[in-house]
C-alpha cells in the first residue's frame, strides 16, 4: 500500500502518492492525474504500475491551487466536478505542471530511468513531458495535445484514444499520426476515460489492451 509524501517545487510543496514495488525497481514512473485529482482511482493506477515493478509518484497537482491541506478526493465525477477541475488546471498552467513533473522525476531518479503516464489533462502533460523534459511518456486521451504537435520530441511517446470520444475528433487523432509518425498511436472502440475503472466510460477490454501496450513501451524505454 502506498503513502503520501511531499515534493518540494519552486512554487511550493505538493503532495504525491508514492507506490513502491517489491524488490529493485525497473525504473521510475510519474502518474499524471485527470482533472479530478489524485483520487482513489488514480492511486489504484499508481499501485498497479508499482505491482509491475516501477517506483511510482502520482503528484497532487492541485495542491499549488488549493493548498496541501485540501482533500485530493474532493472533485466528483460529475459536471460540477469537471467544471471545477478545468478551472484548476487552467489556473495551474502548463509551466507549473511541468515543474511538478520535473520535481517528481528528480525524486524518482534513484530508481533508474524515469517516464510518465498521463490521463485526460494528464495525457497532454505527459506529451509535454516527452517533448520538453525528455521523459518517455504514454498519453491517454489528451484533448489538449494538438496544439503541441509541432514541437520536436526529446523522448518517445505513445498515444491512446477512444474512437467514441467526442472531445477528440478523428482529425485530431489523424494529426498525431501526421505530425509524429514515428510515435505509436492507438485507437480503441471506446469513449473518453475508457481506462477509468469507475464510471460509464470504462471499457475493460480496451483498458487491458492499452495497459499491455503501455507496459511494453515502458519495458522498452525504462527497463
Amino acid at each position: 500500500m502506498g503513502e503520501w509524501v511531499t515534493l518540494d517545487t519552486h512554487h511550493g510543496p505538493v503532495r504525491a502518492w508514492q507506490a513502491t514495488p517489491e524488490g529493485k525497481p525497473r525504473g521510475g514512473l510519474v502518474v499524471i492525474q485527470e482533472i479530478f485529482g489524485v483520487n482513489p482511482h488514480v492511486r489504484e493506477v499508481a499501485e498497479g504500475f508499482a505491482a509491475a515493478g516501477y517506483a511510482v509518484l502520482a503528484p497532487s497537482f492541485f495542491d499549488l491551487i488549493d493548498g496541501v491541506d485540501a482533500d485530493p478526493d474532493a472533485l466528483p465525477y460529475d459536471p460540477e466536478g469537471a467544471k471545477q477541475g478545468l478551472e484548476r488546471v487552467n489556473a495551474l498552467g502548463v509551466e507549473k505542471a511541468l515543474e511538478i513533473v520535473r520535481a517528481a522525476a528528480s525524486r524518482l531518479a534513484p530508481a533508474g530511468k524515469v517516464g510518465t503516464v498521463g490521463y485526460c489533462w494528464g495525457g497532454s502533460i505527459a506529451l509535454l513531458s516527452a517533448l520538453r523534459l525528455g521523459l518517455p511518456s504514454v498519453s491517454y486521451y489528451g484533448a489538449r495535445n494538438v496544439q503541441f504537435l509541432d514541437e520536436t520530441p526529446k523522448a518517445p511517446v505513445m498515444f491512446h484514444f477512444g474512437a467514441q470520444d467526442k472531445s477528440i475528433p478523428p482529425e485530431a487523432i489523424a494529426a498525431h499520426r501526421q505530425k509524429l509518425p514515428q510515435m505509436p498511436t492507438f485507437v480503441y472502440p471506446a469513449d473518453h476515460g475508457f481506462n477509468r475503472s469507475v464510471g460509464h466510460a470504462y471499457d475493460p477490454d480496451s483498458a487491458a489492451l492499452a495497459l499491455k501496450r503501455t507496459l511494453d513501451f515502458l519495458a522498452e524505454h525504462l527497463g
